[in-house]
Formats: C-alpha cells, sequence, structure tokens
C-alpha cells in the first residue's frame, strides 16, 4: 500500500512528475553539445560560409522583429492550411476505407498507384495550374500529408477490434456515440503520429514553394540572405524556421496530452 501511495504522489495522470524536467534537460543537453559541435567545425574551417554560433546569435538579435514576424506568420498560415487541407481530406477517406470494405477495395489501388509519386516533383505542374500564390503552397503541402493521413487513419479504424463496438451496442449507443468514443480517438492516435513524421517533410516541401511568387516566407528569407552572401543572417533564418517547426511539433504532444491521456 505504502509503496502504490508513493507512485501515486510522484506521479500526475500516470506521468512521472520528473518525466517533463528530465525530457527538457535532454534538449538542452543535445542543444548545448550541437553547439559546441557547431562551434569547432566554425573554428577548424574559419570560412565565411560556415560563422561561428555567436556570430550567428548576433546576426538573430539584429533581425528587424516586424519582419521577421510577418515571414513567421506568413510559413506558419502556409503549414497550417496545408496540414488543415490534408486532415479533412484524409480524415473523412480514412474514414470511408477503414469502415467500409467496399470503399476500402474501390479506393486502395488509387492510393497505392498516387502514393509513390514524389509530390515535390509536382511543384511545377502546380505553379501551372494555380499560380504562383498561396494555392499552390498550400496545396504542395497537402499533397505530401494527405496519403499518409489517409493510410493511417484507415489502417487505424481497421484495427480497431469488433467487439469494441458490440459493447457500446449491448448499451444502446448510437452511431454517433461510436464515432465519437471509439472510431474518431483510433484515427486521432494515427493522424497525430502521421503529423510527427510528416512535419518534417511539409517544411520543406514549404521552403521550397516559398523561393518562388513570394516576399515573404521563411524559405524567401532564407534564400534571400543567400543570394546576398549574408551567411549570418542565412544561419539565423534558418534557426528560426527550424524554432518554428519544433514548436508545431511540441504542440501536437500537448495536443495529444490533453485530448489522449489513455496513451500515456
Amino acid at each position: 500500500m505504502k509503496a502504490e501511495k508513493k507512485t501515486g504522489q510522484n506521479s500526475i495522470n500516470g506521468k512521472p512528475k520528473g518525466s517533463l524536467g528530465a525530457m527538457l534537460l535532454r534538449l538542452l543537453s543535445v542543444f548545448v553539445v550541437l553547439h559546441i559541435l557547431w562551434g569547432l567545425i566554425a573554428a577548424l574551417l574559419k570560412r565565411d560560409m560556415l560563422p561561428s554560433p555567436l556570430v550567428v546569435y548576433r546576426a538573430l538579435f539584429k533581425l528587424d522583429g516586424g519582419e521577421m514576424l510577418l515571414n513567421i506568420g506568413t510559413s506558419m498560415g502556409r503549414v497550417l492550411a496545408g496540414i488543415a487541407l490534408a486532415l479533412i481530406i484524409g480524415l473523412l477517406l480514412g474514414l470511408l476505407m477503414g469502415r467500409s470494405p467496399r470503399w476500402n477495395k474501390l479506393l486502395d489501388p488509387v492510393v497505392y498507384l498516387t502514393y509513390p509519386i514524389p509530390k515535390i516533383a509536382l511543384l511545377p505542374v502546380a505553379m501551372l495550374f494555380l499560380g504562383l500564390g498561396e494555392a499552390s503552397k498550400i496545396v504542395m503541402i497537402a499533397l505530401i500529408l494527405v496519403f499518409q493521413v489517409i493510410i493511417s487513419v484507415r489502417d487505424g479504424v481497421k484495427a480497431i477490434p469488433a467487439n469494441t463496438y458490440d459493447v457500446l451496442t449491448s448499451l444502446g449507443a448510437g452511431r454517433m456515440a461510436k464515432f465519437t468514443q471509439i472510431t474518431l480517438p483510433g484515427a486521432l492516435s494515427s493522424i497525430l503520429s502521421t503529423i510527427r513524421i510528416s512535419l518534417g517533410t511539409a517544411f520543406s516541401v514549404l521552403f521550397f514553394t516559398e523561393i518562388y511568387g513570394t516576399e515573404h516566407g521563411m524559405g524567401y528569407f532564407i534564400m534571400d540572405a543567400w543570394l546576398r552572401l549574408d551567411y549570418p543572417g542565412m544561419y539565423a533564418g534558418i534557426l528560426l524556421f527550424s524554432g518554428v517547426g519544433f514548436l508545431l511539433f511540441v504542440l501536437v504532444d500537448l495536443f495529444e496530452h490533453r485530448f489522449m491521456k489513455w496513451r500515456a
């Protein structure tokens, strides 16, 4: 009993109290080690193309705050819009394929034939049909994510044991209750795992799409600094771009912790 009480006191929602602190400590340790390696390589090379961390952070703090907020906000808007579009389409098709064997047989060949196509190769096609504006950028990000969402949601829904639904049926639950209590949590679990894997790819595509037809966005800022041979500014932009991706990754973890504590 004492052991159980002690365990309960040292945990919150099934997770140890020290887990957050330990994770932050690990992140800080990796951050420091990477910067030490960066500094050592920069000192060995002694070339302008790889400035030291101190030089880059000086350039970072000299950047115009308003301009950088505009660039970050523009990139975030494009990423979030692309993710939202992919989730809407992927969730609908994934649920349909997961719950209906007939639709799965119909759509499964389509997904598997189109999924292996390298989506970045479709960037010129998207720009031809949608122009150089926001639509082509958002659609390209959605294309990167949507197939992975479809497959993950479909497999997640199909993996739910049939007797799980039988329990709610015996309790008199309707279709909506089954969807909200069983199907949707199973789908969300797969979606979050997919988003984690796909965020890096989505930001890579965003970088390429922001090179053309725009004057705002982190991809544009980084390439503009590179063309001007402003290497400290370029690396400062890369740091900010990476920070935006890291924040989105953390938001996914926070969403999971808030709405799916059963995965703890």
